[in-house]
């Protein structure tokens, strides 16, 4: 019997920007591409399950505290449920534009 278990990827996805949903944008979050491509392969989300934020204090040692991460849990057209994330600052000048990153992945049944 196929496994359907989460798998971790942690891998960078490439959003389809005509397709992002705008009205999330409208409340400070970014807006979650309808439409994405991993590894070659292009996805629709199908529904949102779940939405959260990660934040942390500041690095710099003042008592602030900063949203790092919005996260969503999403299903796909194919029926695979994944985990995407999205974060406010990028990880480093040369990655400046990778922004959307797929973390885990639970292929459909049958897969």
């Amino acid at each position: 019997m196929p496994s359907t278990r989460e798998q971790f990827v942690s891998e960078a996805i490439e959003p389809d920007r005509s397709a992002m949903d705008t009205a999330r944008m409208a409340t400070g979050a970014p807006g979650l591409p309808g439409v994405f491509t991993w590894r070659g392969t292009r996805y629709e989300v199908a529904r949102v399950i779940s939405v959260w934020k990660d934040s942390s204090p500041c690095r710099n040692g003042s008592p602030e505290v900063y949203l790092r991460k919005h996260w969503y849990e999403v299903e796909t057209t194919d029926g695979s449920v994944m985990k995407l994330y999205f974060e406010r600052q990028a990880r480093s000048k040369r990655q400046a534009k990778r922004r959307w990153w797929l973390y885990t992945v639970t292929p459909a049944s049958g897969e």
